[in-house]
């Protein structure tokens, strides 16, 4: 089992959903990045469930940095994490042992580890293994503040309505998405957003949506070409973001059914060096950073598990049959995964610049 992204930046995951804790291990740390609590608190709330909205399962997250830190900065060494699990109930999940949760992890974790599995609550594949990402993930965006880059997600698109997108100043919707707990830059397709997933959770369904994330302040130069490029190395973290169904880079898909002449980003000479006047490349090219801003958008599908009735099996027994979820489940996630995309973004662009410029370069801003 692998659990590991990153080069000169390597995350290990580790913990299941209803085990005793769960936690993480980040080594590269530079030594010397403040550890600030209050900020890493405040992204930790923003993944955390909304009332009506999210799950009703409420975990406090009251994190332990047990590695790495001493006097309130790290030390270079092994960073872990422990996050404990306090609000289980893993009698929920007894009646259905052995069936194959449509769109889960279940069958394919059985037949990958023969049983052995912890299955409760989707165990080691929960996206409650998000949760320590997100305090690693913010120690990495304090250190790349300090290095003038900055992360803003935005929910562009929500059970079909759509925020509008990033505008002219990407600088303003970053800093006022830092501390938006519904992530949208529009007030009223927010409300919208909201409505339909309350209007979902009535049903005994769920949605899903795109989120779209901006990075301002990324020197060009940074990433490999071909199979270490940016938006290689950025991809493989997203994808294991559970829930996540695609991934697209500046213009996407939509550049396909256009010109050259239409998408190209012509360059013309700013103030200390070369820009671009359109960014339909996301700010990469040939796999490497060219100075404009970084933008990419990531799909995130229903959340599968759901209270209408569905055709599954029992992979133990073998046999089919139907089955509805009680249990506490979102309605939605697209709204909480926003902080766990801005958390591993943080630490990927961390292990590139450190992979450039030395891992001291984090901690010399």
């Amino acid at each position: 089992m692998k659990n590991s992204f990153g080069t000169a930046l390597t995350v290990t995951l580790f913990g299941e959903s209803h085990g005793e804790e769960i936690g993480a291990v980040a080594d590269g740390f530079a030594p010397g990045i403040p550890i600030d609590e209050d900020y890493i608190a405040s992204r930790l709330a923003q993944r955390r469930p909304t009332d009506g909205l999210s799950t009703a399962r409420h975990e406090p997250d009251e994190y332990r940095i047990v590695s790495g830190v001493k006097d309130g900065y790290t030390t270079g060494a092994p960073l872990t994490v422990l996050i404990p699990n306090t609000d289980t109930r893993s009698g929920d999940y007894a009646e259905t042992d052995g069936i194959a949760r449509p769109s889960h992890a279940d069958y394919t974790a059985y037949c990958k580890y023969h049983g052995y599995e912890d299955r409760r609550g989707g165990g080691h594949f929960s996206g409650r293994l998000t949760a320590p990402l997100v305090v690693l993930g913010a120690i990495a965006a304090t250190a790349l503040v300090e290095r003038g880059v900055t992360i803003g997600t935005h929910i562009a698109r929500l059970a079909g309505i759509s925020d509008r997108g990033f505008g002219e100043d990407l600088q303003e919707d970053i800093d006022f998405l830092a501390d938006c707990p519904f992530p949208v830059l529009d007030t009223a397709s927010g409300s919208a957003m909201r409505d339909a997933i309350l209007r979902a959770r009535a049903e005994g369904d769920s949605v899903g949506g795109v989120l779209e994330t901006a990075v301002t302040g990324l020197v060009a130069g940074v990433g490999e070409p071909w199979f270490d490029g940016v938006e290689s190395v950025l991809a493989r973290a997203l994808w294991g973001i559970p829930a996540v169904k695609g991934i697209e880079f500046g213009g996407g898909f939509a550049m396909c059914d256009r010109r050259g002449s239409e998408v190209n980003d012509a360059f013309f000479m700013g103030e200390d060096a070369p820009e671009t006047r359109t960014n339909f490349s996301g700010g990469i090219q040939g796999g490497i950073t060219n100075g404009m801003p970084l933008l990419f958008r990531v799909g995130i599908k229903p959340t599968p598990t759901i209270a209408k009735e569905q055709e599954t099996v029992n992979f133990l027994t073998e046999t089919e049959t139907r089955v509805t979820f009680g249990g506490r489940h979102d309605p939605a996630i697209v709204h909480r995964a926003r902080a766990v995309v801005d958390a591993v973004t943080a630490l990927v662009l961390c292990d590139l610049l450190a992979g450039r410029y030395g891992t001291d370069y984090l901690a010399e801003g």
